[in-house]
């Protein structure tokens, strides 16, 4: 398939610039793919959709407040880096603004002076090895004082609560961005899922910057997708196992949560405990096998996330549901409103 097939017309009016308040108000499209009807209601009412013995699976990674904002020391020029990914010990690979001004040796300085950092080397895509150094005990509290969360580039207001940007059960620090789907959730709505008899299993997906990388290939499987990490524990495992072997659905919370198990599922035929770096690329043609339902956000025109959608809910059908979404003015993106494909 050609990328242009997954171009869809989107009044800018319609990114969402901040989250719902409060989380669970967001609007909810219910996708039903059995009799292909489309309803119109509000996430907190999610729990109307739900069966007891269905499990929901969440990704708990946490977002990094990976953007620093500094000085080079020897000029009091400014520079940012945005934290990747730690590739040893405090040494980092980063993206650095501005980066060819930032040579190997570069020493940094952010904050109050309590952290700084050398560039080590720059790699051949631009992206640099940086090490910190820092008189706290982890490098992590340092990141809680001077860093701020990522956002994504549509996303123009400034945050005054960063844990708009985090879901409520996150844990597992390591993500550069959030899983969306899930910032709807408030632990009131869980518990009441709970209640109802759904199961609650966690896997962990650190997402990646290169989630919003654009596919520039015309054909979109010439696509190389980024790699991520991802931990599927014995408990979750189990759980997923016992549901299916009753015939009780499998329901995704999130396309990172979608990847980690079909990531799994391709390699073992079935969800076993694991961890490891996946780069599974799902789009139409591509069959999923592990889940049964999917809460997703609406995504980017032309985004791998779009055609993951297409992929599990089918093409002609997903294009059509953005126009629908478009046509209600539902908001869209990160910060935006939801779907639950079942």
């Amino acid at each position: 398939m050609l990328k242009k097939e997954f171009w869809y017309d989107l009044p800018k009016e319609l990114i969402a610039q901040e989250p719902a308040n409060p989380r669970d108000s967001a609007r909810l499209m219910v996708l039903n793919r059995a009799n292909n009807e489309i309803q119109h209601t509000v996430f907190h009412n999610l729990p109307d959709y739900l069966e007891a013995g269905d499990v929901l699976v969440l990704n708990n990674s946490k977002v990094l407040p990976a953007r620093l904002m500094g000085t080079k020391k020897e000029t009091g020029g400014v520079c940012e880096l945005l934290l990747l990914r730690q590739d040893h010990g405090d040494t980092w690979e980063c993206l650095a603004r501005p980066g060819k001004r930032m040579k190997a040796g570069t020493q940094l300085t952010f904050g109050d002076g309590s952290l700084t950092a050398v560039v080590d080397e720059t790699m051949p895509d631009g992206n640099k090895f940086v090490t910190f150094h820092y008189d706290t005990e982890t490098f992590y509290e340092k990141l809680d004082e001077f860093g701020k969360m990522p956002l994504p580039p549509y996303i123009t207001k400034q945050m005054e609560d960063q844990s708009q940007y985090q879901t409520v059960y996150a844990k597992e620090l390591g993500s550069a961005a959030a899983p969306t789907a899930g910032l709807h959730f408030t632990p009131e709505l869980l518990q009441t899922i709970r209640d109802k008899g759904v199961q609650i299993a966690e896997v962990t997906l650190h997402v990646g910057l290169g989630t919003f990388r654009p596919v520039s290939e015309e054909d979109i499987e010439d696509h190389q997708m980024h790699s991520e990490w991802y931990c599927v524990d014995e408990k979750t495992a189990n759980t997923i196992n016992a549901a299916r072997a009753n015939g009780h659905r499998v329901i995704a919370v999130g396309t990172t949560s979608c990847r980690t198990l079909e990531a799994v599922w391709a390699t073992y035929g079935k969800i076993v405990p694991c961890s490891g770096n996946t780069d599974i690329f799902l789009y139409p043609g591509v069959e999923l096998h592990a889940i049964d339902g999917l809460i997703t956000n609406f995504h980017l025109p032309e985004s791998t996330l779009i055609m993951l959608i297409a992929a599990f809910y089918g093409y002609e059908k997903t294009m059509a549901a953005y126009k629908v979404a478009v046509d209600e003015k539902y908001r869209f993106f990160s910060f935006g409103d939801a779907m639950f494909i079942q």
